[in-house]
């Protein structure tokens, strides 16, 4: 990830039909952190909805729990990026639920990996 994990925090919310994961600097004064955490989600959202989920398995590994559900996925999970002051979110919405377990599942090894630089919602 190009921002500080010192200097960021990663908020993840299940929901229904997926859930919202939401990245905010810890000084919402911190331009640079903002900007790089609006790049690299919008990043993501990109290659989400493509189903490409690599960068989640290089840093988390590749049998991160959910992640080989949310391969190939494109066009069955609905990604969207929003600015938020400090930062930026991205809201994964599905129908299927066998999508929406493995966000669910994914999400809380990411709040797991991310230690005290992550909350579950």
């Amino acid at each position: 990830m190009p921002f500080d994990l010192d200097r960021t925090t990663h908020m993840f919310a299940k929901n229904a039909t997926g859930g919202v994961q939401t990245v905010v600097a810890d000084d919402p004064a911190d331009m640079t952190q903002v900007n790089l955490i609006r790049e690299h989600l919008q990043h993501e959202t990109e290659e989400f909805r493509q189903g490409r989920f690599t960068d989640p398995g290089q840093i988390h590994g590749q049998q991160m729990p959910g992640l080989a559900a949310l391969r190939g996925s494109a066009g069955r999970i609905g990604v969207a990026y929003t600015d938020t002051p400090d930062g930026a979110r991205i809201t994964y919405t599905t129908d299927d639920s066998t999508l929406v377990t493995a966000l669910h599942a994914w999400f809380d090894a990411q709040v797991s990996d991310h230690g005290s630089h992550a909350t579950a919602e």
